[in-house]
């Protein structure tokens, strides 16, 4: 939602256009990439329930690799950004530094910041472009997060991606008995 803001804003206000027109590429990549193992996590949670035709989620799984046929090769959508980054240098910097402000209190965001930036210098961006589009896309998401939930939710989605020992796989890293009941608490409201 925060990503469809930029748009709404962007005919009045020029760095959330560039907002929009670099992170939107970054985010379709990012759930490209990820929508695959999410599904599969959510077959595996409901066990050979999650596996028979006559649930929904086997067709998901099926269909979930076309979004990156659809949206764009994973390849395409990082030249996408790269293409964004070539034309609008000084915009994609602007939203570069809005990020940061929005993420600065967040952990790992520092790391990512950092991890950004030491891509952009290289001469070899293009062939570093898929580890440009998913720092970027999760620190856009963890900046959604922190406008638009609360400090814990925003900070345990920190923890959990940001941080240079972020695990990759789902329920991959420990998460604190507080984490774990605040989330609950917010998913499954009395």
């Amino acid at each position: 939602m925060r990503l469809a803001r930029s748009f709404d804003l962007g005919s009045s206000d020029q760095l959330e256009a560039a907002r929009g027109r670099l992170i939107t590429p970054a985010i379709k990549y990012w759930i490209c990439r990820t929508v695959p193992a999410f599904v599969y996590e959510a077959m595996e949670c409901l066990g050979g329930n999650g596996y028979v035709e006559e649930g929904i989620l086997p067709r998901y799984y099926r269909e979930a690799p076309v979004n990156a046929i659809w949206e764009g090769s994973g390849n395409v959508l990082c030249l996408d950004i790269l293409r964004v980054l070539s034309r609008e240098r000084e915009a994609s910097l602007a939203v570069f530094d809005q990020l940061a402000r929005e993420t600065d209190d967040l952990p790992g965001a520092a790391e990512a910041i950092r991890d950004i930036e030491t891509l952009l210098a290289r001469q070899d961006l293009e062939a570093n472009g898929r580890a440009l589009a998913n720092r970027l896309a999760l620190l856009a998401a963890a900046a959604a997060c922190r406008q638009g939930a609360p400090t814990r939710v925003a900070e345990a989605f920190a923890r959990s991606r940001l941080v240079p020992s972020a695990v990759g796989s789902y329920g991959g890293r420990a998460l604190e008995e507080a984490d774990v009941a605040m989330l609950l608490d917010r998913a499954l409201p009395a």
